[in-house]
């Protein structure tokens, strides 16, 4: 019974640490001495952070632009379809 549970112990702790692999890693760098950028290039993803397909900028769009998407879906019907389905409250 103990042997089974020292191999599943064992078992576990090595298919597990792969996880643990980047935080260690991070760890290290930070006791060695060596300090991080403190800004990333825009290209490396930050842990947590949604990155587009196919590491594509995503680019925002200016002020002109949205109103002109609202004025075009105010004119192609978009608008008023909007809110009579979707944002009713009744």
């Amino acid at each position: 019974m103990k042997l089974t549970l020292v191999i599943f112990a064992l078992a576990g702790a090595t298919l597990c640490s792969p996880v643990f692999a980047q935080t260690a890693a991070s760890a290290n760098t930070a006791a060695s001495g060596a300090s991080a950028p403190s800004d990333p290039p825009p290209s490396v993803a930050q842990a947590g952070q949604w990155t587009p397909p196919y590491g594509q900028p995503v680019t925002g769009l200016t002020r002109a632009q949205v109103y002109q998407d609202l004025v075009h879906a105010e004119k192609d019907g978009q608008y008023q379809y909007l809110n009579q389905t979707l944002y009713s409250h009744g």
